[in-house]
């Protein structure tokens, strides 16, 4: 089976650029997309027969936004954390026969980190909704947790201490996560590896230079790691201040 996970920034904008041209090269069995920012309506894209779609749209217009394109018709399909607070659309959960697939695109603690208490306390609520998940059956997280987990994860780890994304308490609550009983797919197969990022900032070069971060991640319970084949990341993708990244097993 293989997953893809893109945090687009836009869908209409990246469909204007490779986005469909890759999605039906990839022919992926589940992919996900964060940052949709679009409301019902307003593309019309030519998945394929194939595929079932299922949208989480955000209040707000131009904002957040998440959807799931799946070859396997799932069992049930739920939308946000709870379901009568959900305004935002963060969150798009799937249950498949095997496993749950939660797609997610975690609120950013802004520049000012005037939105951490926020993010902190969303941290506690998203750990509590996947544990509770994987009491049931094993769990696939994928998306944009805009954390950088730790300093071999972006390009300045020493100048970004502190900042949105690489504060302390981000970084405990993504290792509070896994500490839950789950896997960086990523970091499973390339422990190691470093230079290896999914978003890169607009400003001049930065992406030529590949100073990065890397913020997107498929996370798995850990009794399926032993099933994953491979994780990569495809930093080459243009379309987006993200790249796509791929998780294959046999889930």
């Amino acid at each position: 089976m293989k997953l893809v996970s893109w945090n687009v920034n836009g869908l209409r904008a990246c469909v204007k650029k490779n986005f469909m041209a890759y999605f039906h090269d990839m022919q992926a069995d589940i992919f996900c997309v964060q940052e949709t920012k679009l409301q019902e309506n307003q593309i019309e894209m030519e998945l394929g027969e194939q595929y079932h779609a299922y949208w989480n749209y955000a209040e707000k217009k131009g904002y957040s936004g998440t959807a799931v394109f799946t070859k396997i018709k799932p069992l049930s399909v739920r939308y946000g954390l709870e379901e009568d607070s959900e305004f935002e659309g963060r969150i798009v959960t799937l249950e498949f026969e095997t496993f749950y697939l939660v797609n997610v695109y975690t609120p950013n603690a802004r520049r000012d980190l005037s939105r951490l208490d926020y993010r902190l306390e969303w941290e506690e609520r998203f750990r509590s909704f996947v544990k509770e998940l994987d009491l049931l059956k094993p769990v696939v997280i994928c998306g944009d947790l805009n954390v950088a987990h730790h300093e071999i994860d972006l390009k300045n780890a020493k100048s970004n201490q502190g900042n949105s994304g690489f504060t302390a308490e981000e970084r405990g609550k993504m290792t509070a996560l896994l500490e839950a009983g789950f896997v960086d797919s990523f970091r499973h197969f390339h422990p190691e590896e470093t230079d290896a990022y999914t978003w890169w900032s607009f400003m001049p070069k930065v992406r030529e230079r590949n100073i990065g971060w890397r913020i997107d991640y498929f996370l798995v319970s850990a009794r399926l790691a032993p099933a994953l084949v491979d994780a990569r990341i495809d930093c080459q993708v243009l379309g987006s201040d993200h790249c796509p990244i791929i998780l294959e097993g046999s889930l």
